[in-house]
C-alpha cells in the first residue's frame, strides 16, 4: 500500500485493520504514534537496514530515509468476510434483547459503510455485535462500552469472528478526546448524552438505533443541531418460526451525514 496515493489516514486504518499490511512512503513514527492502543510490530527498512520495534519505540526513533514498513498485528487476524447481518446466535450477548438482530445491523451496516482505510467507532457498544460486523468488512473499529461484563464479550465475540476491536471501558465523555477521529460512528441504543457526544465529533456519518420512541426526536435534533442531515426508519420484522411468524420489537434507525 502506497500512503502517499491512497493518503495516510487511510493506510493507518488498514494498519489498525488488517493482520498483515505492508506499507511505502509513510513515516515510521508517525504512523506508529497513530497505533497507540493496537497491539502491533514493525518491521522497518531504512537506510540502516531492517527493524522490528514496537510501535512505542518507532515513534522516538530517528528513522534515515525509511522506503518501506511492515505492520503486524498479534495472532495474526483478520479473515475476509462471507456475509453480514449474522444471525443473532452468532454472537456472544445475555439474551435480553442487548444485541442489535440481524434485520437492524443490515440496515446500519449499509448506513456506516464499513470498508478498508475507514475507522468506525461503536459507542455504547452492548456486545459489540455492529463493531465486530463492521471489522468483518474490513474497517478499523473502537468498540467504547462502560460496562466491563459486555466489553469480555466484545472481545470474546472479535476473537470468535477473527477480527481485531479495539475495546475502550469507559463512558465516551472520558475519553472522546483520546481516541482517533472516526469515519462512521454507531450509536447504540439512543441515549441523548451518547448521542450529542457522538453528533460533537464531526464524523462524516453517524447512526443511532433505539427501541425507545421517547429517545427518537431529541437525538434527531441533536444531530441536526451539529450540522447533519438526519433521515430515519423504524423497523418491524416477523422472523419464520417453525410454521408462524413471530415478531421481533419495532426498532427506529436514524442515519445522519454531515453537511458540507
Amino acid at each position: 500500500m502506497d500512503a502517499a496515493a491512497v493518503g495516510s489516514r487511510h493506510a493507518v486504518n488498514a494498519c489498525r485493520a488488517r493482520p498483515a499490511v505492508v506499507v511505502s512512503g509513510a513515516d515510521p513514527a508517525e504512523l506508529a504514534r497513530d497505533l497507540a492502543g493496537w497491539r502491533r510490530t514493525l518491521v522497518v527498512a531504512d537506510a540502516s537496514g531492517l527493524s522490528t520495534v514496537d510501535p512505542a519505540d518507532a515513534v522516538v526513533r530517528r528513522w534515515v530515509d525509511p522506503t518501506a514498513l511492515l505492520c503486524l498485528a498479534e495472532g495474526g487476524r483478520g479473515r475476509a468476510s462471507t456475509g453480514w447481518a449474522l444471525p443473532d446466535d452468532d454472537f456472544a450477548h445475555r439474551g435480553d434483547g442487548m444485541v442489535a438482530t440481524a434485520e437492524v445491523r443490515a440496515l446500519v451496516l449499509a448506513r456506516l459503510e464499513p470498508r478498508l482505510g475507514t475507522l468506525v467507532w461503536d459507542v455504547a457498544a452492548g456486545p459489540g455485535a455492529v463493531g465486530v460486523e463492521c471489522a468483518r468488512l474490513g474497517a478499523a473499529v473502537v468498540a467504547v462500552e462502560r460496562d466491563p461484563v459486555q466489553c469480555v464479550r466484545i472481545i470474546a465475540n472479535a476473537s470468535a469472528h477473527d477480527v481485531d476491536v479495539r475495546v475502550v471501558e469507559s463512558e465516551l465523555s472520558a475519553v472522546v478526546a483520546d481516541l482517533p477521529r472516526p469515519d462512521a460512528v454507531f450509536a447504540g441504543g439512543g441515549g441523548p448524552d451518547v448521542v450529542r457526544a457522538c453528533a460533537r465529533v464531526g464524523a462524516a456519518r453517524v447512526v443511532v438505533a433505539t427501541a425507545d420512541l421517547d429517545r427518537v426526536v431529541p437525538a434527531r435534533d441533536a444531530l441536526a443541531e451539529a450540522g447533519y442531515l438526519v433521515r430515519g426508519s423504524q423497523l418491524s420484522a416477523a422472523r419464520l418460526d417453525g410454521g408462524a411468524l413471530r415478531a421481533v420489537d419495532p426498532v427506529t434507525v436514524l442515519w445522519a451525514t454531515r453537511q458540507g
